[in-house]
């Protein structure tokens, strides 16, 4: 198969964008029927074939090998497109994409660069990223994957699972841990291409999950031992766990593609629900509480907008993200926060029909649900937001929170709007509850600095206002919240004289 003529770089992005909406359009609403298609497990071949064969992963493809250049404007503006006619659709590319094409653009060695590239630009082959092990999710740095060096190859032993594109990718990027003379493992991570139609590195995939939602996705366990060649080691710049930090921080920068085609659906759905809807002789738009999960669905739209903007200049694969935390867990934290909003929004405007995995919006609760733990439990990303707040406002020797935040460069402007409510001495020693309260406060005012900036290039001001409101509004609770004291503790035996029926009057 020849790659297509319009992933050629010289073309206008915004004909290839169309050409790839036209596919997706037609795949999922002519060919098919995506509402019928999401009830069942697995993607049909044809509509993959058909939405593949504009090369759209050719956006990550450096130049020198034929591709778009990978320009992240792009890249996000074809997830977006994607996830506004199927989230399970945009998350496969943006699998293919943040996981396997930019970490192999940045970190793999030439000849490996062009075997694969070229197979991804003729063959629409697919990669994907393997971290997560049955008994080690998040605590990643003590997995248990090992590699160990004969001759020209590596030979590499574990279990993973919850890898997305389980059985389906031809390319896997496998995390593993040296294994020494010992037997014990070496602290750092080195990643490794698998290329699964070779000899000696096909992968056992052991069980298929009954994944809750995006169905059209494969995810299990697989079982790994493989031999791979020498060059299909990635060669990282310092660290293979400043790589490991690096890819997974420009991954959690993209979430907003995905997100803002999946938020736009929302909205869009919603306002024709309630534009059509009659209840008690009016549109159901004009009721207020209609009114206020329509502006807060808009709201959304304009904060995913905001972190594409933002995104779009920061997560190039020249840059080096791994020290850039704090603003990449809240970008992924909140806006995937955001997308399960816009979901339950439109399934209470729509009601009962509504309801429904053959309904976009009952379909998109469970569908956006994971985008909250994959990459990071959110809790989790919130809580180390502000245990590296806390670490910075230490070594600045300021306890002040709004000193602190009007000085950084992530919430200089956005801080401004809070000089009463953030102008207090920060315990360093907070309970990681309200570890977890703080991070979502800093958040909302990180990705309203994105908003402030997108307003200040010309984005539809009333919409910028709207959203700096809502944003405002959802800062002054959480910021009351971390000011209210807690002291709730678990009762672990707690049947003992808590039956209601022994104190009814009988």
């Amino acid at each position: 198969m020849k790659s297509n003529p319009l992933s050629n770089p010289k073309i206008p992005f915004e004909i290839f964008l169309e050409d790839f909406r036209s596919r997706s359009t037609h795949a999922y609403r002519v060919r098919a029927d995506i509402d019928q298609l999401s009830t069942n497990r697995g993607m049909p071949p044809f509509v993959m074939r058909e939405v593949m064969s504009g090369n759209p992963l050719s956006v990550n493809i450096p130049e020198e090998y034929g591709g778009r250049g990978g320009k992240v404007e792009e890249i996000l503006s074809l997830l977006s497109a994607a996830a506004y006619e199927s989230l399970a659709l945009s998350l496969t590319l943006g699998i293919n994409s943040a996981l396997f094409l930019q970490p192999l653009a940045k970190y793999g060695s030439e000849e490996t660069k062009r075997s694969v590239f070229d197979r991804f630009m003729t063959a629409q082959n697919m990669g994907g990223l393997m971290i997560t092990e049955p008994g080690h999710g998040s605590d990643a740095l003590n997995m248990q994957t090992s590699f160990t060096s004969e001759g020209d190859f590596y030979n590499i032993k574990g279990t993973k699972h919850w890898a997305g594109l389980t059985g389906w990718a031809d390319f896997w990027l496998l995390t593993a841990r040296e294994q020494m003379k010992n037997g014990e493992l070496k602290r750092d991570i080195d990643f490794f291409l698998c290329d699964v139609n070779q000899n000696g590195q096909q992968i056992v995939v052991e069980e298929f999950f009954d994944n809750l939602g995006l169905y059209q996705i494969p995810y299990g366990r697989n079982r790994i031992d493989v031999e791979v060649p020498h060059l299909h080691r990635l060669q990282p710049h310092s660290t293979g766990i400043k790589l490991l930090l690096d890819l997974l921080h420009r991954s959690r920068l993209q979430f907003p593609g995905m997100a803002h085609g999946f938020i736009q659906r929302m909205l869009d759905e919603a306002l024709s629900h309630t534009r059509e809807r009659s209840v008690s002789g009016k549109r159901l738009m004009a009721y207020d509480q209609v009114q206020l999960r329509l502006t807060d669905l808009q709201s959304s739209f304009t904060v995913a907008s905001a972190m594409c903007a933002s995104s779009s200049e920061k997560a190039g694969i020249e840059n080096d993200l791994s020290m850039s935390g704090v603003e990449a867990n809240a970008v992924k934290s909140y806006v995937t926060d955001l997308m399960q909003n816009a979901a339950q929004s439109l399934v209470q405007l729509v009601g009962a029909k509504a309801y429904r995995l053959s309904h976009i919006g009952g379909r998109g609760i469970t569908d956006s649900r994971p985008f909250q733990i994959f990459e990071g439990s959110n809790d989790m990303l919130y809580s180390q937001i502000s245990d590296a707040i806390v670490k910075q406002m230490k070594q600045a020797k300021e306890s002040n929170l709004f000193k602190f935040l009007i000085s950084s460069d992530l919430t200089q402007k956005a801080t401004d709007y809070f000089k009463d409510l953030l102008n207090f001495n920060l315990d360093y020693e907070l309970p990681q509850r309200k570890m977890v309260e703080l991070g979502q406060a800093i958040s909302r005012i990180i990705s309203m600095e994105k908003v402030v900036d997108l307003g200040e290039k010309g984005f539809r001001s009333d919409l910028i206002e709207n959203s700096l409101a809502t944003l405002k509004k959802e800062v002054t609770a959480l910021i009351g919240h971390l000011n209210y004291s807690d002291s709730t503790t678990l009762i672990e035996d707690y049947q003992e004289n808590s039956s209601w029926y022994a104190l009814s009057g009988r």
